[in-house]
């Protein structure tokens, strides 16, 4: 099968000699069975990756992951109304992935979203898609030095936050658990790309219910029961008081 991606000029010509010699390399690896094909190429991706200019980016190397293994995360404030869904899956069918899902290795088996939960819904869960990706998800996978819980939670909100979509009290949810992992406002802010004010904005929406989580509060206090007759008001258990 050909390829039907658009011809893009080099900036400078490539070395061809080189090239030529990998013909043969690419031809044998046409020819394997389709999850060792992808197997194979995923190597020989990340063996390039090693010696590129741009090794330190993810994208510069995008791996194909089958789909059973990508799990969602469990702390992405984002939200997709149905609408936007249709209307994604529609761009993925007819565009195909232009934009690969950020993940991270959460074990030697399964790897988690860390941005693109939405597109990884449309290449499990349409019909078309999947079967034209045979299974399997295109997946950047960051860097290995940001991959603690609060790293990974923080390069979500960046991702949702430059695409302007985020919702107030999952953000909320997000700076309270940030705090609770020592985060400071200030490094919260610069993370999260947030202005103080922000920061404290957000704090407070949970930041209440946090503060007294642990406090014990006395029994509320009851009325004493009060009779009313022609002549006198007493209070029980008291002495009537005169009349007026």
């Amino acid at each position: 099968m050909t390829s039907q991606l658009a011809f893009v000029a080099p900036d400078t010509e490539p070395n061809w000699e080189f090239v030529n010699h990998l013909k043969p390399i690419v031809a044998l690896v046409g020819s394997l069975p389709e999850a060792e094909r992808v197997a194979t190429l995923n190597e020989i991706r990340r063996l390039f990756h090693e010696v590129s200019p741009f090794a330190s980016e993810p994208v510069d190397c995008v791996r194909w992951v089958q789909a059973e293994r990508v799990v969602a995360n469990d702390y992405n404030p984002n939200t997709v109304a149905p609408p936007e869904m249709v209307l994604l899956e529609l761009s993925v069918a007819a565009d195909g992935f232009t934009q690969p899902i950020v993940g991270w290795q959460l074990d030697d088996d399964l790897l988690e979203v860390v941005d693109g939960y939405h597109r990884t819904r449309v290449g499990k869960e349409s019909q078309e898609v999947r079967e034209r990706l045979h299974g399997y998800l295109p997946l950047a996978i960051i860097n290995s030095e940001r991959t603690d819980r609060s790293d990974r939670i923080a390069a979500t909100i960046r991702h949702n936050r430059a695409r302007g979509k985020h919702r107030i009290q999952g953000m909320a949810d997000i700076v309270l658990e940030l705090k609770r992992r020592n985060w400071s406002d200030e490094k919260i802010g610069r993370e999260l790309g947030m202005e103080p004010d922000e920061v404290l904005r957000l704090a407070q929406i949970t930041g209440l219910a946090e503060m007294f989580s642990d406090r014990d509060f006395s029994q509320a206090w009851e009325a004493e029961v009060i009779r009313e007759d022609q002549d006198s008001l007493e209070v029980e258990g008291e002495a009537p008081l005169a009349s007026l």
